[in-house]
């Protein structure tokens, strides 16, 4: 009988080996998605992996990615925009090539800081501000603590009101058993959470996965993660969104299952001078399914006439 405990011990064994998913080199990373060394800033005491397209005297488009993702999410928008803007894209701190934030702190307020850092060490005095989900709300908090350096505000299915398991002024109960993501990851499961954020089906290919894939096993970077969960701290919303003197553009995808467009109404609501433009069969992530046609929808508001980038765009999404 005391073969099968050796047994189960050593399925267990093989299965925890199976399923290990280390951190992967932070060489071979940069290697594989940084552009160049130059791609690296230090800013407020981290080491951003920052890239900029188009003129550097160009009004200036800033770009910030939802939560888990890269500031690949906005390949499209960029490579569209950087003939006429400044379009300015960055690893959130705990994210991507950027990694943890040495300081630990993953607060809005550091968030506004570490921004506000880069502008600065950039020379940018104002710049439209574009943020999707988390990085909508980093946007909207930014704007409203900082409307002098906000012209034009893009919120892309936003966070920041309060739903399930989040209430305001309180952290939110992040399960013990999330705390296995930082041993183990594997793409199958992977492929379970990103999937959802696309309304079109098969839109998560390979490459995509590898990319999400590589870049959560950053070193230190899933710990960053399960950080900013724990630290993050809603504030109800409406008095500081009506602070934002700024026109602001809402793009969401009627078909969004992680932040239903019913929370639209929340921002039409509090927001002075917004916008809403939905996007029917269109996800969490409308920049990167319908990209030509979220440039369209985002130079009509901020006045610019369609390039020859945006008609190559228009075409290849055909």
């Amino acid at each position: 009988m005391k073969v099968l405990p050796v047994i189960a011990l050593a399925v267990t064994l093989a299965l925890a080996g199976w399923l290990w998913t280390p951190d992967l080199d932070r060489a071979t990373l940069e290697a594989r998605y940084a552009r160049s060394p130059a791609d690296f800033i230090e800013v407020a005491g981290i080491r951003l992996h920052v890239r900029r397209e188009g003129p550097a005297d160009a009004p200036a488009v800033v770009l910030l990615h939802g939560f888990g993702a890269s500031l690949q999410s906005y390949d499209a928008w960029a490579a569209a925009l950087g003939a006429d803007y400044h379009v300015i894209r960055y690893d959130l701190p705990g994210a991507g090539l950027t990694g943890p934030d040495p300081s630990g702190d993953y607060s809005d307020a550091r968030s506004i800081e570490v921004l506000t850092a880069l502008l600065d060490a950039l020379g940018i005095e104002r710049a439209i501000v574009a943020g999707h989900s988390i990085g909508g709300r980093m946007a909207w908090r930014f704007a409203a603590a900082r409307p002098d350096r906000v012209s034009r505000l893009v919120l892309i299915a936003p966070d920041g009101f309060a739903s399930p398991g989040f209430e305001y002024g309180k952290a939110p109960a992040v399960p013990a058993a999330l705390n296995l993501m930082r041993h183990v990851l594997p793409k199958t499961l992977l492929r379970m959470n990103v999937e959802p954020g696309y309304a079109q089906p098969g839109f998560v290919d390979a490459a995509l996965l590898a990319r999400y894939h590589d870049l959560l096993r950053a070193p230190g970077v899933r710990q960053a993660l399960l950080d900013r969960m724990r630290q993050t701290v809603l504030v109800e919303p409406r008095a500081l969104l009506a602070q934002i003197p700024v026109p602001t553009l809402l793009l969401w995808g009627e078909a969004d299952r992680l932040i239903p467009i019913a929370n639209a109404q929340d921002y039409l609501a509090a927001l002075p001078q917004a916008k809403l433009v939905s996007l029917p069969g269109i996800g969490h992530l409308p920049h990167e399914e319908a990209p030509a046609a979220t440039v369209a929808l985002l130079r009509e508001f901020i006045g610019s006439p369609a390039s020859p980038a945006d008609t190559a765009l228009a075409q290849k999404s055909k």
